[in-house]
C-alpha cells in the first residue's frame, strides 16, 4: 500500500520536477559552463579558458569597485528603507493621539500615497527623477533655490561625490511604501489586546514599538531583508536608465550593470557571465546567513 502511495506522489512530481529542472537548474548549469569560456555572444564556438575568467574577476579593479558600490547598497538601502517602512507603518496603526491601538487620522489616505511609488514601472521611476534631478530645469534644485538654499544645488547625477547617493534615495524612495503595506498588514495581525496591555502598563509609544512590535514582526522584517538584499545586489533598470555608463568615474556602477556592459558593450559574454556567476553566489550567501542568523530564536506567537 506505502509502495501504491509513493508511485502516486513520484507520478505527480515527475511534471513540476522536470520543469524545474529544465527552466530553473538548467539555466544556471549553462550559465556556469559559460563562465569557463572566452565566448564573444556571437559565434558558435566557446573557446574553454577554465577559471581564467574568474582569476580575472579578482583582479579587476572595475568589479571590485562595483562591488564595493553593491556592498553600500547591501547596507544602506535595506536599512532605511526598513526603518521608514515600520516608523510609517506603526504611525498608521498604533501611533495615533487617541491611543495606541489606533493611527493616525487619515492614515487610509497616507497608505495608498505610500504605495503610489511602488506601483510605477522601474523605468517610468527612472525618468521621472531623471527630470528632478535635471540640474537646468530639476525640481529639486528649483526648489533649493526657490527656498533660498541654491547653494545646495548640484548636478545630482554627474557629481562622483553624490552620484550614488542620489540613486540610493530613489530606490528607498520607490521600495518603502511596499515594506509600510508589509508591516501594516503584519501589525494589524497582532492582538489589540497586546497593545492595550501595554498602555495600561504606561509603556510609551517608542517602548511599545521596540519591545512590543518590532519582537512579534521579527520574521516578518527578516523576509523585507531578504527582498531588499537580493534588490540592492540587482539594481539593474534604475542605474541603467538614470546613469547608464557606469555614472562619472564609475562612481554608480553596480554589478549587474557591469554584466551587462561587459557583455553588450565590450562582446565578452564569458566574462560577464562569470560575473553573473559572482552575484548569484552573493545572493545566496546574503540569504543563507540572514537565516542562519535567526536560526535558533524562538518564534513568538499570539
Amino acid at each position: 500500500m506505502n509502495h501504491g502511495k509513493t508511485r502516486v506522489v513520484l507520478l505527480f512530481l515527475v511534471v513540476p520536477l522536470t520543469l524545474y529542472g529544465v527552466l530553473v537548474v538548467s539555466p544556471y548549469a549553462q550559465a556556469f559552463s559559460i563562465s569557463l569560456t572566452s565566448w564573444s555572444g556571437f559565434t558558435a564556438d566557446k573557446p574553454f579558458v577554465g577559471l581564467d575568467n574568474f582569476q580575472r574577476l579578482f583582479q579587476d579593479p572595475d568589479f571590485w569597485r562595483a562591488l564595493g558600490h553593491n556592498g553600500l547598497l547591501l547596507l544602506v538601502v535595506p536599512l532605511v528603507t526598513i526603518v521608514l517602512g515600520l516608523f510609517f507603518a506603526a504611525m498608521l496603526n498604533v501611533g495615533g493621539s487617541g491611543g495606541k491601538v489606533t493611527g493616525v487620522r487619515g492614515s487610509a489616505l497616507y497608505r495608498r500615497v505610500y504605495f503610489l511609488p511602488h506601483i510605477l514601472p522601474v523605468v517610468i521611476t527612472a525618468i521621472l527623477w531623471q527630470f528632478i534631478y535635471n540640474p537646468q530645469i530639476g525640481l529639486l534644485n528649483g526648489g533649493l533655490d526657490a527656498i533660498g538654499l541654491g547653494g545646495l544645488a548640484h548636478t545630482w547625477l554627474g557629481d562622483p561625490a553624490v552620484a550614488l547617493w542620489s540613486l540610493i534615495a530613489v530606490m528607498v524612495w520607490a521600495g518603502v511604501g511596499f515594506y509600510v503595506v508589509l508591516f501594516s498588514a503584519a501589525m494589524q495581525s497582532i492582538p489589540k489586546d497586546i497593545f492595550e496591555a501595554a498602555d495600561l502598563d504606561g509603556a510609551g509609544r517608542f517602548q511599545t514599538l521596540t519591545r512590543i512590535t518590532l519582537p512579534l514582526l521579527r520574521e516578518t522584517v527578516q523576509v523585507a531583508w531578504i527582498y531588499l538584499g537580493i534588490h540592492a545586489l540587482d539594481a539593474f533598470a534604475l542605474f541603467m536608465v538614470l546613469t547608464p555608463t557606469g555614472g562619472p568615474d564609475n562612481s554608480t556602477l553596480v554589478l549587474s550593470q557591469y554584466l551587462y556592459l561587459s557583455a553588450f558593450g565590450k562582446g565578452k559574454f564569458g566574462y560577464a557571465t562569470a560575473i553573473g556567476v559572482m552575484l548569484c553566489l552573493l545572493s545566496l550567501l546574503l540569504t543563507a546567513f540572514t537565516f542562519r542568523g535567526s536560526r535558533g530564536k524562538n518564534t513568538i506567537e499570539f
